[in-house]
């Protein structure tokens, strides 16, 4: 038993060096996607298109276009107020999108610049979006400052969508 083990050990040990030999070479070159780069059109506060590419703004969940939050007791179209924002980011700038994956709807999710601005950073810092798997300490500054949707009562993107689908 223990000779078996040692012999798998040995096996993944000489294919590990063998595969780092061959990336070492370039044989084997992990490849990243081009930046995609161009005049962004928004689709929404968390959604975008350039160069004909949908792409979603990674680590962020903005409200839903059609979305609705509470402020001082009265509703305001939280949603809108995301894409507008976004909108004021992205207007008359060429953006650069650096892909990271795809969703599940065949998007592209993407972290994308206005110049040295990251999207995602400005849109959670400034309350129009929630940190979804990034920007945690972005979405603190934002909650504690009541900034955008932190100064309401609202429903996280995520849920929203599970009560409203399209």
């Amino acid at each position: 038993m223990v000779s078996q083990m040692n012999r798998r050990a040995r096996m993944a040990l000489l294919a590990g060096l063998g595969l780092a030999g061959l990336a070492a070479t370039g044989l084997i070159t992990q490849r990243r996607a081009p930046d995609i780069v161009g005049p962004a059109q928004v689709i929404d506060g968390d959604s975008i298109r350039v160069a004909g590419i949908e792409i979603r703004l990674y680590g962020i969940d903005a409200p839903e276009f059609r979305q609705t939050c509470m402020r001082a007791g009265h509703p305001w179209a939280c949603g809108r107020a995301a894409t507008r924002f976004l909108e004021s980011l992205a207007e008359r700038r060429e953006l650069r999108c650096r892909p990271r994956e795809e969703d599940r709807y065949g998007r592209t999710i993407a972290v994308c610049f206005a110049g040295e601005a990251n999207l995602g950073v400005a849109m959670v810092r400034a309350g129009q979006a929630v940190a979804y798997g990034a920007y945690q300490a972005e979405e603190r500054e934002a909650r504690e400052a009541r900034r955008g949707v932190w100064a309401s009562t609202f429903e996280r993107p995520a849920g929203w969508r599970a009560r409203h689908p399209r």
